[in-house]
């Protein structure tokens, strides 16, 4: 009975220590189990405002920014414009975001990965709304790109499209959800560059016109790059709360100063793309424009004072990639 007492005295000791030097206690066994953390007070109910900052809008151009030079590719080839079918890849692309920032919001906040977050407030972790809740909204937006893309492959008749599109949903939740989430495991700028780049990319115009021509992939690089970059900031943003936590970003792997320089890296290959490109399309030369906001953003990311100054190169940086990618849609489609 001693012996028992003692223990309980340790490991009570070991919690309050814990606690008090503010670092989250490890969790053993399945990390998708609902993990009941925070301060235990009446929390006020989302509002609508909560509710569009979880959909992350700032993140929102990157789904838009490969549609668009997709749809300028597709034209390259053929000087119609399938309109229907563009928009429908729109859709997909923009549910699939959506679908994923709130997937994150899920599997984040039930591992308490977000209780002590710099950035924006995440409803699962602020206990704002039950992260069932936010499961299902996330759910419902992987089903609405299910559907179009179901309609799109009817469409097409390219059936093998519907293998594409279960793996874009899954590599979607899986992101940070499941027992071993790939973005917790420094995977995550690789399966944006793939997901949010080249198949986007790549898949706008394939369903447009049955064929991929070399702009979609050029294109389709540089998309993925400037997604890339979008990451790498949001998880310098979150590098001492993601190591506190054990999500082991590409961050957290390779350090501060190394982000700083890939993350230039990334922002500034689309540019060198579209310097290329002009020596065909001159009006790539305007995509030069864009590295205006590019250079803003890479100077807060070298000399930001705190982490929060990264929320804004995050948005910088997305708002970059929308800008990129029209002044590429314009270059490729000049009399569109």
């Amino acid at each position: 009975m001693a012996a028992s007492s003692s223990s309980k005295k340790s490991r009570r000791a070991k919690t309050s220590s814990a606690r008090s030097s503010g670092q989250p206690a490890r969790r053993s066994g399945n990390p998708q189990k609902p993990l009941v953390s925070g301060d235990p007070r009446q929390v006020e109910p989302a509002t609508l405002s909560d509710w569009i900052g979880a959909a992350r809008l700032r993140t929102l151009p990157l789904a838009v920014a490969p549609v668009v030079i997709g749809t300028g590719a597709a034209l390259v080839v053929e000087r119609r414009l399938h309109w229907v079918l563009a928009l429908a890849c729109l859709v997909i692309a923009l549910a699939l975001q959506i679908g994923v920032n709130f997937a994150n919001d899920y599997s984040d906040g039930i591992r308490g990965t977000d209780d002590h977050r710099v950035g924006p407030v995440r409803l699962t972790a602020s206990r704002k709304v039950a992260a069932k809740t936010v499961l299902v909204v996330a759910l419902v937006f992987f089903a609405i790109a299910a559907i179009v893309g179901v309609a799109v492959v009817i469409r097409t008749q390219h059936w093998w499209l519907l293998a594409v599109g279960a793996v874009c949903i899954a590599a979607a939740w899986f992101y940070t959800g499941g027992k071993r989430p790939y973005g917790y495991y420094g995977l995550g700028e690789v399966v944006v560059f793939v997901f949010f780049g080249l198949v986007a990319t790549v898949g706008t115009t394939f369903v447009q016109i049955g064929v991929v021509p070399d702009e979609a992939w050029l294109g389709g690089v540089a998309a993925g790059f400037l997604a890339c970059a979008v990451l790498l900031a949001n998880n310098l943003r979150d590098i001492e709360q993601d190591r506190r936590a054990g999500k082991r970003t590409l961050t957290v792997l390779i350090g501060k100063r190394a982000t700083q320089v890939l993350f230039t890296v990334f922002l500034l290959i689309p540019f060198a793309i579209a310097v290329v490109l002009a020596t065909v399309y001159p009006i790539a030369w305007l995509s030069l424009l864009a590295l205006l906001p590019a250079l803003a953003a890479i100077l807060i990311v070298w000399t930001y004072g705190h982490p929060r100054e990264l929320v804004v190169a995050l948005g910088v940086t997305s708002l970059t990639s929308l800008a990129y990618a029209g002044f590429l849609f314009w270059a490729y489609a000049p009399s569109f």
